[in-house]
């Protein structure tokens, strides 16, 4: 997964006695959302070219620029899709005061098709028991992690253990993690019912894999057969 966030122009550093330009928050979300997607037809064709290509980077930064006039503290990615051949992805990574720029751009997004399909937040892989983390001179697998669960009210603790977590360093622990559970659950359900999460450097004891906590909190709404 790559995200995308504006750059500044040729990647140059701005002289810092510069301000960074501000860039203002639209009033009307509605509105800033239809014109995304009027520049997203726009840039379809391009973008649909440089994705055969494998060369995504030909419209990242028109795709960002586009992303910042919705809101710019979105962040957006391009992915292979769940049905779809692509997936464009758009989030506020849970932020509250970003949700209405988020559901205004969903309520106007068109309808998913064979070739694209668009997600307001990350959405969990299909099985993550089949991906592989590239960390540095690490690859960790996700079929190896075991988490430790506890329900209170709904919400739920977790502690998370894989056998790498040693070798690792600090961030890179930190990363694998959240990056486990956002895999799992996607980032909305991540976000709406986890509660305490833990780095957990010895296996737990009653520990269970990422798919059995898929199970479990798709579970407490009700939700065993995941989204749709």
């Amino acid at each position: 997964m790559r995200w995308f966030r504006r750059r500044q122009q040729e990647d140059v550093p701005p002289d810092p006695r510069t301000p960074w330009p501000h860039q203002e928050v639209p009033d009307d979300p509605a509105a800033a959302a239809r014109r995304f997607w009027e520049r997203w037809f726009e840039l379809l064709p391009e973008t649909n070219a440089a994705l055969g290509d494998r060369e995504p980077q030909r419209v990242e930064n028109e795709l960002a620029a586009a992303v910042a006039a919705l809101h710019p503290e979105l962040h957006f990615s391009l992915e292979r899709g769940q049905k779809a051949i692509y997936a464009l992805v758009v989030t506020g990574q849970e932020d509250p005061g970003l949700r209405p720029f988020t559901d205004a751009w969903k309520a106007e997004a068109p309808e998913d098709d064979a070739i694209w399909e668009f997600h307001d937040s990350v959405p969990p892989v299909p099985d993550p028991s089949e991906v592989t983390v590239n960390l540095g001179e690490h690859r960790v697998a996700l079929a190896d992690v075991r988490v430790a669960v506890q329900v209170n009210d709904g919400m739920v603790d977790v502690a998370v253990h894989h056998p790498k977590f040693a070798e690792l360093g600090p961030e890179a622990r930190s990363a694998m993690t959240f990056l486990p559970l956002d895999a799992a659950l996607g980032e909305r359900l991540a976000g709406e019912r986890l509660r305490r999460v833990e780095t957990a450097e010895d296996e737990p004891a009653d520990s269970m894999s990422l798919l059995e906590l898929r199970d479990l909190v798709r579970g407490l709404d009700g939700n065993v057969g995941g989204p749709d």
